[in-house]
């Protein structure tokens, strides 16, 4: 693709509104934390002209990682929109966090892109997060490329680094990831480490060497020559057997020399059909360089090898009732189907929408319609509204730039729109549509909160909603059991953050408490009590007295209210009252403070007066019996068990099933999976588990995965249910 390059765009580079969806690129930067992704799209915006030599825009800002929080934290937290222009190309670059607390901002990335760059750090080679998302982007057929980044670093070998991706990008075809350059090494340093200070395009056998600061073409020495074949003739082989012309293999290996123009149309058609992952090299420019090594190559890449947003299938797409509607791909003339891809709120603006449009043509002051479906579970409720589209943009930076308009395949920001969220559908107003949702992973981290002042529990429901509105990873829980407010996290760095844009956006200081989980109580044995409320004081007195039986029940019965009365020594207008006062007393628990349940509460007798019997006082005596049956019983503290399925590598199996043992858990099964891992299945105590999303973080480095679902409420082992006891009652 070397032999493309035109001039320079400089200026002319900035980012506009595009006027047809051929001549726009969408792709998003995906590795782990550190692999150089964010000073990558700052060498590719200044290569592109972008911004200054001193990689900043006109506001003296950088390009991405701009927000206080990222500056504070030195990392990605956010997904950012750099648009950038290379050869009337428009480039929307999309730059992901790296550290798995922020995967919902990647998996956003992912829906808004056409394309992936894989950043891979030559000194920290590939983790197991990144082939996790490479085996997520091959099963949907995301078109990829590598880059492979810190090629100044000491001991960094460019060729062992493309072996390594082979092997952990390329289980199915090695051959099928391959490097379209070779790095050009200057002199040796002191340290013996030889910097790379150019490439030498493998199809064209041209060098292109930076050293200057500025890309210079020239043709490699005769030296240089008998490792250059052996790689061409490889790629070429590479990208022939990935050809749709089946004639092509036959005639390469008969002798036939295949035209450069050929292997290069072959090659941009592998790779926009996701058959071909090229690797490249890339590095940032140097103090005052124009032009950072690589930068070159990868957006002639970008626009000559990665799909169109024609090429994008648009995802399922159905009215409001749910009937599905066939919508042409990238159709600007089609009905209006956008996707908010991030919400982020701005001082000045109010709430920002970054928007994907998959269909149709979106402009300024028009009314659509916004409908959010299917995230009840985390706070957010089901909406179906018309909302006014404010100003278009163009972000770059901290800046905003207007547009006239958005059409189907661009991504744009859109001001104002007070009820759209992240994960929302924006359609016609007349012809309300709602896609389905992208895949986002559970929050399984709890943060217990409470307002650390009267002024910041006034702001603190209001700041909640906005939060959860920006972010669909994040769960808001109002636990009627403890009565705590809960935010679900994806990890601590996660929780750092919502704490942070709390305090520092909405303006809300709020207090980490311990979080409880929801225990129950129960009789593990059968009892009797009797419940006497009588009092006389003069004038109108109180009278009630009854007698009561429990028993327990199997584990979600609830309360059972059996009248055996005989007589009418409770009379019938006074049995209710009795029921609601236990039922009242259960909910208020007989042992901890915690609700009873599972039990059968049989009123057998009981005595009334004429005159001072009421439905308060036969609701206090019911209540009274209950405790006194509790007292003379054994009571069981019942805790939550969850179902945990983790899905780690083979590696790390033991180690799993052993730390989940040790939380006193039971496997119940394991499960072989594809790509080298196990589906292991385990029961384990919700109070084990509290921070497990970060401590099977640290066990598998990174590589597991776990769900949990609630299974059942069972009996506390004695030990630890006798300290739940003395807590509580030295809490009271």
């Amino acid at each position: 693709m070397g032999d493309k390059v035109k001039e320079h765009p400089g200026a002319a580079g900035r980012a506009r509104a595009a006027d047809h969806p051929a001549s726009v690129r969408n792709v998003v930067l995906v590795g782990h934390s550190g692999s150089g992704k964010t000073t990558l799209v700052e060498a590719l915006a200044l290569t592109a002209g972008a911004v200054n030599r001193a990689g900043r825009v006109e506001d003296g800002g950088t390009v991405s990682d701009y927000d206080d929080i990222e500056h504070r934290q030195q990392r990605s937290v956010q997904l950012s929109l750099v648009p950038v222009e290379w050869n009337g190309i428009k480039i929307n670059i999309l730059d992901t966090p790296g550290y798995a607390d922020f995967v919902g901002e990647l998996r956003a990335g992912l829906r808004a892109a056409d394309a992936a760059l894989f950043v891979v750090s030559a000194s920290d080679g590939v983790d197991g997060s990144t082939r996790m998302v490479w085996e997520e982007c091959a099963a949907v057929g995301m078109p990829r490329a590598i880059v492979v980044t810190h090629l100044e670093a000491a001991r960094a070998d460019f060729q062992e680094m493309t072996r390594v991706c082979a092997e952990a990008f390329g289980a199915d075809d090695p051959d099928a990831v391959l490097p379209l350059y070779l790095p050009l090494h200057g002199p040796q340093g002191p340290d013996g480490h030889a910097p790379v200070t150019g490439l030498v395009g493998l199809l064209t056998r041209k060098l292109f060497d930076y050293s200057t600061g500025e890309r210079k073409e020239s043709e490699p020495g005769p030296d240089q020559l008998p490792d250059l074949e052996e790689a061409r003739n490889r790629l070429i082989e590479g990208i022939i057997s990935e050809s749709e012309d089946e004639t092509l293999m036959d005639r390469y290996l008969g002798g036939e020399q295949i035209d450069l123009k050929t292997l290069i149309e072959d090659l941009e058609r592998a790779v926009a059909r996701g058959a071909f992952f090229p690797v490249l090299a890339a590095a940032p420019a140097a103090d005052g360089a124009r032009q950072g090594l690589g930068t070159v190559e990868l957006l002639e890449l970008v626009t000559g090898g990665f799909p169109t947003p024609f090429e994008h299938p648009t995802p399922g797409v159905t009215t409001i009732d749910g009937t599905p509607r066939d919508i042409k791909p990238c159709d600007t003339g089609g009905p209006l189907v956008a996707e908010v891809v991030k919400t982020a709120s701005d001082p000045y603006v109010g709430r920002v929408s970054l928007v994907r449009v998959f269909s149709g043509t979106l402009r300024p002051d028009e009314t659509v319609h916004v409908s959010g479906h299917g995230l009840a579970d985390r706070g957010h409720e089901d909406h179906d509204v018309d909302e006014k589209i404010g100003a278009l943009s163009t972000p770059f930076g901290k800046q905003q730039r207007p547009v006239t308009h958005v059409i189907a395949g661009d991504l744009a920001c859109v001001a104002k729109l007070g009820r759209a969220e992240t994960g929302d559908t924006l359609s016609g107003k007349d012809d309300p549509l709602l896609m389905e949702p992208w895949q986002m992973p559970d929050p399984l981290l709890p943060l217990a909160i409470e307002a650390h002042s009267k002024a910041d529990e006034d702001k603190l429901s209001q700041g909640l909603a906005r939060l959860v509105a920006e972010d669909p990873t994040m769960r808001l829980e109002q636990n009627q059991d403890t009565h705590q407010v809960v935010l679900w996290c994806l990890g601590e760095a996660h929780a750092d953050v919502a704490l942070e844009r709390l305090r520092s956006r909405y303006g809300v200081q709020v207090d980490v408490v311990p979080h409880k989980v929801s225990l129950r109580e129960t009789f593990a044995e059968k009892s009797a009590g009797r419940g006497r409320h009588v009092k006389q004081s003069g004038g109108h007195g109180q009278f009630a007295i009854c007698e009561i039986e429990v028993e327990p029940l199997p584990g979600g019965s609830g309360i059972e209210f059996v009248d055996k009365v005989v007589g009418g020594a409770v009379p019938r207008q006074f049995i209710p009252s009795v029921e609601k006062g236990i039922r009242a007393q259960a909910v208020k628990g007989v042992a901890a403070g915690y609700q009873l349940v599972d039990v059968r509460v049989t009123l057998l007798d009981g005595k009334a007066h004429s005159v001072d019997s009421s439905d308060a006082a036969f609701q206090t005596a019911g209540a009274l019996a209950l405790r006194e049956a509790a007292a003379d019983a054994k009571i069981h503290l019942l805790e939550p068990v969850a179902e945990v399925s983790v899905l780690v590598g083979d590696d790390y199996v033991g180690a799993v099933m052993s730390d989940l043992s040790g939380r006193r858990g039971r496997v119940l099964g394991t499960e072989q999976t594809s790509g080298g891992r196990t589906l292991v299945k385990a029961e384990v105590p919700e109070f084990e588990i509290g921070r497990y999303a970060v401590d099977l973080r640290s066990l598998s480095h990174g590589t597991a995965r776990f769900s949990r679902s609630y299974a059942r409420h069972e009996p506390m082992p004695p030990q630890i249910a006798e300290k739940i006891r003395e807590q509580a009652k030295e809490a009271s």
